[in-house]
């Protein structure tokens, strides 16, 4: 069997797509995060129009990760903790529908296990509003181009790299020691 085979498939959308990605490719297990587009009804969407709101697309990451060394419930364990699943359509700064939270659930299982952790997280009182993250089937998912990939590694000195994905990227690694690369 080759190493391939073992591997499994999350997608992922809080917020802008740079912020997850650079979150997710420091996650010991995952093997890729690409930032692209998904839940929308057109096909092959370029950013503009998603940015447009019209397409109902959202920004998502596809994870590629070894269950072996992570699981799913691990890796909405950090999705959790590194955006606010409790704001409507929306990420700080970042307002529409393209930025909404989603789980975009490749199995019965995941569908489970998110909707699991989502009652478990609402009953304990993590957050004083309810999460409004959807957990929807995963549909087709279109890479985003080619300049959003590897954004945050690519551009860390960017005004938005430092002022919103930064502070992301420290409380994950101060939160979750055990599972960085």
């Amino acid at each position: 069997m080759s190493a391939t085979e073992n591997l499994d498939t999350a997608t992922l959308a809080g917020g802008c797509f740079w912020c997850i990605e650079a979150i997710f490719q420091q996650v010991d297990g995952v093997e890729t995060a690409k930032s692209g587009y998904m839940g929308g009804g057109i096909a092959n969407p370029t950013y503009r129009e998603v940015c447009s709101g019209l397409t109902g697309h959202a920004e998502v990451v596809q994870i590629i990760y070894d269950p072996q060394k992570v699981s799913f419930a691990k890796l909405l364990e950090v999705f959790f903790t590194v955006h606010n699943p409790t704001s409507l359509n929306r990420q700080g700064a970042d307002i529409g529908t393209q930025y909404r939270s989603a789980i975009f659930y490749h199995s019965e299982e995941q569908k489970s296990v998110a909707e699991t952790i989502i009652a478990k997280l609402n009953s304990s009182g993590t957050w004083s509003d309810p999460i409004v993250t959807e957990v929807t089937a995963a549909q087709p998912f279109y890479v985003a181009e080619d300049y959003h990939q590897n954004y945050f590694n690519d551009n860390k000195r960017q005004p938005y790299c430092q002022v919103v994905i930064l502070p992301k990227m420290e409380k994950f690694q101060k939160v979750f020691k055990e599972i960085i690369k």
